[in-house]
């Protein structure tokens, strides 16, 4: 395709597009009404299909559960805002596309209210904090999906505050739990801040000493002393809480996850 091409796909009325079929139908609903459903993401599972994976992904399981064949055709579950592969907690999903609609302008004006759990390397000085420092495309990685602090990129603020502490207990450093509140959604926000801070998250391929780690990840060939540097098979970030109106009820909700192993 050339640039600035327009593709158009037209799908018959009576041939729907087939659905594959996950290798489980298990989600776990944490909240669910008329529009909309929130469903606890497991860890090291990629919410759609794209890549490498193309099976057995939330919104399949999600598909399944709903029964996508039989629903109506305007009636289509869709993911609400996204997390990496890596991250465990909370997605919103809507049911239908005013639903939807409706969601996506919640995130878009700032109304969904946002908290994430992480355990960080190196224990903060201080309970709590903002870090208000724009983000855009890394220009000194050769990894094009990498972020980074950039005078130029776009305006980000995260508030955090420490949970809890593990001082000294992790190669002299300590670990600690945070709470952190993204105020804006750019790509990898809270792992670009916290490693800004000094900080990273525990177990991050990316952001921290070695960023060859990813790779050597993504083709399977993470060594040893790989796994002991990254201490858990996959980042410790966990999506613990949001807070939305439902476009069925305009009620203010609160949904939690508890944090994932």
């Amino acid at each position: 395709l050339r640039h600035g091409s327009r593709v158009v796909v037209r799908i018959p009325d009576d041939a729907p597009v087939s659905a594959v079929t996950p290798a489980s139908p298990d989600v776990d609903v944490l909240w669910e009404d008329a529009s909309a459903l929130a469903v606890d993401k497991p860890p090291l599972m990629a919410v759609h299909p794209s890549g490498r994976y193309l099976s057995d992904t939330l919104i399949q399981r999600v598909h399944a559960r709903l029964d996508y064949l039989k629903l109506e055709r305007d009636a289509r579950p869709r993911l609400c805002h996204r997390l990496d592969r890596e991250t465990s907690g909370v997605i919103l999903i809507g049911k239908h596309p005013e639903a939807h609609a409706e969601l996506m302008r919640q995130f878009e004006a700032r109304e969904v209210e946002k908290e994430y759990l992480a355990i960080v390397r190196g224990v903060p000085d201080v309970d709590r904090g903002t870090i208000d420092l724009p983000l855009g495309p890394s220009r000194a990685s050769s990894i094009g999906l990498k972020m980074a602090v950039l005078p130029d990129g776009q305006p980000a603020l995260t508030d955090w505050n420490v949970v809890d502490r593990w001082p000294a207990s992790f190669a002299g450093e300590g670990r600690a739990l945070l709470a952190c509140r993204p105020h804006t959604g750019r790509q990898h926000q809270i792992r670009v801040h916290l490693e800004a801070l000094g900080h990273p998250v525990v177990g991050d391929k990316l952001y921290g000493d070695d960023e060859t780690i990813f790779q050597r990840a993504a083709d399977g060939e993470l060594t040893p002393e790989d796994e002991r540097a990254l201490e858990l098979p996959r980042h410790a970030l966990h999506n613990h809480r949001l807070v939305f109106t439902s476009p069925a009820t305009g009620e203010r909700v609160t949904v939690e996850s508890p944090l994932a192993r």
